[in-house]
């Protein structure tokens, strides 16, 4: 078996007694005493099986196995003591979450299915958690798809949002992995807003009464449609929450305020607001400017966030290149828009393997205006010389490209 299992004793005689019987059998590993073990764990885990006796100097069995559980909760744990009592059973039960208790002497064959119970085991929490991941990952991709499908306009705005998202949390030092993702999904909820109610209101212009109501209901309907799928509750309520003024006013306006508000709804605020603003023609400059001209709206340490976003941001140019040159992780710098006029991908929108699909698919069958401009980073702007001069400068200094 390719499983590895730990055993832990104060006695070294056990342990090279368990090594010489299983040896041909199990990949046994040792450890003399709690404190070897917790180190072994850290540095050489994770082990399918931890089995632990109970009665050792320093660190006994049942603390150990909590502590095993904090570090790898993912590996099963079992206890061997030669002391079988109620309280010492009950104690290896509720806090060291045991799956195995057995008693010394432990016959060979006992200890044997134990083991193989044990790797059973392991291998199904293993197979169950690589199936959730597998199924949420291909879930998000599935609506991210349907929204480029169904929306570039708001495919586009999330993924120029999510970009400024992620620069914004590595200098917040944040690092929960739902901000991101609530920031490629937060324009879902857009899915049924007509096309010319989105333009408007992503370029910051005037909309009519029955337009803002329109609008203003995406927040929660994309919160609602992503309540429901497993794991992405606290997403679902960062989407809810993204309009919401840090002074408890905006949208939903349901009287949370300053830190109740979630940090990641504070953080979405901040974006997708400069990317309205950067889309409406305001310089960065600008946009910073008149953000930091509306108090109450946002977070102060995101608005601190984004200044220094903004001052690290790297230089671009804008490249003309072909639709077969393409490459995955450039950023669009205009709308592509097929022959006849019909938005296919929104500037701002990062180059995936599935668009370059698609827009080759249009190219034959369709056509496509042209030219295809893309940012592309200083230092990688030799690579794309050969198709057309650069077109801006600075990323900091031309409007949309460098920050997000």
């Amino acid at each position: 078996m390719s499983e590895r299992i730990l055993c832990i004793d104060d006695d070294a005689n056990i342990l090279q007694a368990y090594q010489r019987a299983f040896r041909k059998r199990f990949h046994i590993e040792l450890a003399l005493g709690g404190e070897e073990a917790l180190e072994a764990v850290v540095k050489d885990g994770p082990y399918a099986v931890v089995v632990s006796d109970m009665r050792m100097p320093g660190i006994n069995g049942v603390e150990l196995l909590r502590q095993v559980r904090q570090l790898a909760p993912d590996t099963v744990r079992m206890m061997l003591t030669g002391n079988a009592d109620q309280q010492t059973a009950l104690e290896a039960v509720n806090e060291g979450h045991i799956f195995r208790f057995m008693t010394k002497p432990c016959p060979p064959d006992v200890f044997a299915k134990a083991l193989d119970a044990g790797i059973a085991q392991y291998r199904l929490i293993k197979a169950e958690r690589d199936l959730l991941s597998k199924t949420f990952i291909a879930s998000i991709k599935v609506l991210t798809d349907l929204l480029s499908a169904v929306s570039p306009l708001a495919f586009g705005k999330a993924s120029r949002v999510r970009q400024l998202v992620r620069q914004l949390c590595a200098e917040l030092g944040l690092k929960d992995w739902q901000v991101e993702v609530a920031a490629m999904l937060s324009q879902i909820g857009c899915v049924s807003i007509p096309e010319q109610i989105l333009a408007k209101a992503y370029e910051g212009k005037e909309l009519t009464a029955a337009e803002r109501r329109t609008f203003d209901a995406y927040p929660l309907a994309g919160g609602q449609l992503i309540a429901g799928v497993p794991r992405l509750e606290e997403v679902a309520e960062i989407i809810t929450c993204q309009q919401q003024h840090y002074d408890g006013g905006g949208i939903p306006g349901d009287g949370r305020s300053g830190g109740d508000i979630p940090v990641g709804s504070r953080v979405l605020k901040v974006a997708l607001d400069f990317d309205t603003l950067v889309s409406a023609g305001y310089s960065n400059e600008t946009a910073l400017a008149e953000i930091n001209d509306r108090p109450g709206r946002y977070d102060p340490s995101v608005v601190g966030a984004l200044g220094k976003v903004l001052a690290i941001t790297h230089a671009q140019v804008i490249r003309r290149v072909k639709i077969t040159a393409l490459v995955d992780g450039l950023t669009l710098a205009n709308d592509i828009k097929t022959t006849n006029g019909t938005l296919l991908c929104a500037m701002g929108q990062e180059v995936t393997r599935a668009m370059r699909a698609r827009l080759k698919n249009y190219l034959v069958n369709l056509g496509i205006q042209s030219p295809i401009k893309v940012f592309v980073p200083v230092e990688m702007a030799d690579q794309f010389a050969e198709q057309g001069p650069a077109l801006a400068g600075s990323g900091a200094d031309n409007s949309r490209g460098g920050n997000r």
